[in-house]
């Protein structure tokens, strides 16, 4: 799902069931898609809400329907007609199941290696591969409008919703209400909300049947509210915007957003490379860019697709630390993170949109004895940094930007590879100087 600019953060379900695809690493964002099973054979979508809330002890300053009032003025302000208001909100009450799911921080992720086994799987190929050809002329319109490759389209339907087959179904009214009533960002879901009457009252579809993910995510293509009002396009021209129903509203405002995030038609997102002995691994940084001729240049070996590539701008992923596989990632990749801000997720999409020609295979291999840190896990490594005078920030359970640079001067310290990954070796070692 697309940001507003800085991006919504969470935006997504949370699934308890050990049946689910969780999402990947401490920041990784589960899409609708992820919360229905993959089974050898279809089947009809899973119906998921949030984990049971019966003892959540809430105690808000106001009354819901002091809320709701107060709110009401607000909304009045910014334009939204009374009646479209009165009748939006009509028997809304909050959904403690919301309030869980946005109190809720999972303990423990999955890695990366076993993402990409969801994401990627034999059956979401086929579906792919089949919706390519079914809708290969809508999609050379959209291309031809936005400059978007149809294969990147396609998977980000896949990675979002099953393509359309789970878009989530709570109410995205009762859901913004309630977390601006008493969520942890109240002024973002009032914004939010706000787009959400907008949508209503322009006429793009009813509040009962304004359905998506408990924090307010929508449609075919997971978008929120304030994202739809800038990018959502009615490209099928019955006159309304309709991402729930319209496959072809739903794929070309995509396309307009990933156009509007930078992407380039033609270009790939990106490659795996082989990294040559003594590597310095402290430039897998997101903040280190080079064209792909200077990483050439340092070492980095090249597969046969990256022909061509040499003046591209690249960053090196390192998904899994030095000892997984490594990537190369351009511009396109980055366009992708600006639809959701997670690496594991930006890669599937890369993937999976090569998989549909049969490639995207990744050569070379996971760690798979080193499992992820669970949250308490990253949120000591973060104090045991801190106390060792490696500014890892907030001790959050977050590995944003000021963990890795404090893990890569501890890796440094000790002497080993600094990729900044977060590594029950490393935390080992700082609890046991």
């Amino acid at each position: 799902m697309p940001s507003s600019h800085t991006r919504r953060w969470p935006m997504r379900q949370l699934i308890a069931a050990s049946s689910v695809i969780l999402l990947v690493a401490c920041a990784e964002k589960p899409t609708a898609a992820d919360a229905q099973p993959l089974p050898v054979t279809p089947a009809a979508p899973a119906v998921i809400s949030a984990p049971a809330a019966d003892n959540l002890d809430i105690q808000p300053a106001q009354s819901f329907s002091e809320w709701q009032a107060n709110f009401r003025v607000q909304a009045l302000k910014a334009g939204i007609n009374p009646l479209v208001f009165d009748n939006a909100f009509k028997d809304i009450t909050p959904d403690m199941g919301v309030i869980k799911a946005d109190r809720s921080q999972p303990e423990f992720s999955r890695p990366v290696w076993e993402y990409l086994d969801g994401a990627l799987s034999p059956l979401r190929v086929r579906n792919g591969q089949r919706l390519l050809e079914q809708n290969a002329q809508l999609l050379s319109r959209i291309e031809q409008r936005y400059g978007v490759d149809r294969q990147a389209l396609v998977s980000v339907w896949g990675m979002e919703s099953n393509f359309g087959t789970f878009q989530g179904n709570k109410s995205v009214i009762r859901s913004l209400a309630t977390l601006a009533y008493e969520g942890r960002r109240p002024e973002f879901a009032q914004s939010q909300l706000i787009a959400a009457l907008k949508i209503i009252q322009e006429g793009d579809i009813s509040p009962e049947k304004m359905l998506g993910s408990w924090a307010g995510a929508m449609g075919q293509t997971q978008f929120i509210p304030t994202t739809y009002e800038t990018h959502a396009v009615d490209f099928d021209g019955d006159g309304r915007r309709d991402i729930w129903n319209s496959s072809a509203d739903a794929l070309a405002s995509t396309a307009h957003y990933l156009q509007s995030s930078g992407w380039k038609q033609g270009q790939p997102w990106g490659f795996e490379v082989n990294l040559p002995g003594g590597f310095d691994y402290a430039l897998a940084d997101g903040a280190v860019r080079k064209s792909v001729g200077e990483w050439q240049k340092i070492g980095v070996i090249l597969p046969a697709n990256a022909a061509g590539a040499d003046q591209l701008s690249a960053t090196l992923l390192l998904p899994a630390g030095y000892r997984g596989p490594a990537f190369l990632v351009l511009d396109n990749f980055r366009a992708i993170l600006r639809y959701n801000n997670s690496s594991s997720y930006a890669l599937a999409v890369g993937l999976l949109s090569e998989r549909f020609a049969g490639q995207g295979t990744i050569k070379g291999d996971w760690p798979k004895d080193e499992r992820p840190l669970s949250r308490s896990e990253r949120v000591e490594l973060q104090t045991l940094l801190s106390n060792r005078h490696y500014d890892a920030g907030k001790a959050d359970g977050i590995i944003g930007a000021n963990t890795r640079k404090a893990i890569r001067s501890a890796q440094q310290a000790l002497g080993w590879p600094a990729d900044g990954y977060p590594s029950h070796k490393l935390l080992e070692s700082l609890r046991n100087p």
